[in-house]
């Protein structure tokens, strides 16, 4: 009986509504071991994870029966209402519309884990647009700047 064999590995980042500064040290930990059991859920690998105050990255290795759509609309949906439950913000919490998602190799994994787990010192020297355009541009990804994040920077 043949079986299936899959190596996917996908970068999800999304950012808080209005590019408030809202995922605090307080909760942050918590918030990153709830994503992570989203994503375990969803028979995937949670790899690296950061929640920086107003975005997140994940890398995910990404079950083959699993759309990269649904993994980051459960994960966006479930944390949002994770949080509001907890009442770890003043105010109702949501993220912004949509996503980044950028497959890697296997040889870019421990590098793409390094870069998330990173991200507090990464984010002293660079904001999040400028990151998030050069991720788009070392990528080829072409885009429109209409339908990117909103930019409060």
């Amino acid at each position: 009986m043949a079986n299936t064999y899959t190596q996917i590995y996908i970068q999800i980042v999304f950012a808080v509504q209005n590019r408030t500064n809202l995922i605090t040290e307080k909760f942050r930990d918590q918030l990153e071991k709830y994503m992570c059991g989203i994503i375990s859920n969803n028979k995937s690998k949670p790899l690296a994870i950061y929640c920086n105050p107003d975005h997140t990255h994940i890398l995910i290795g990404l079950h083959p029966s699993i759309s990269v759509a649904t993994i980051a609309g459960d994960i966006k949906a479930s944390s949002s209402k994770w949080i509001n439950e907890n009442k770890f913000v003043v105010g109702k919490f949501n993220w912004q519309d949509g996503y980044g998602a950028f497959s890697y190799s296997k040889s870019q994994i421990d590098d793409v884990c390094k870069y998330i787990l990173n991200q507090a010192e990464h984010h002293k020297k660079r904001t999040f647009k400028d990151e998030y355009l050069s991720i788009l541009q070392k990528l080829n990804i072409e885009y429109n700047d209409s339908y990117l994040f909103e930019w409060y920077d």
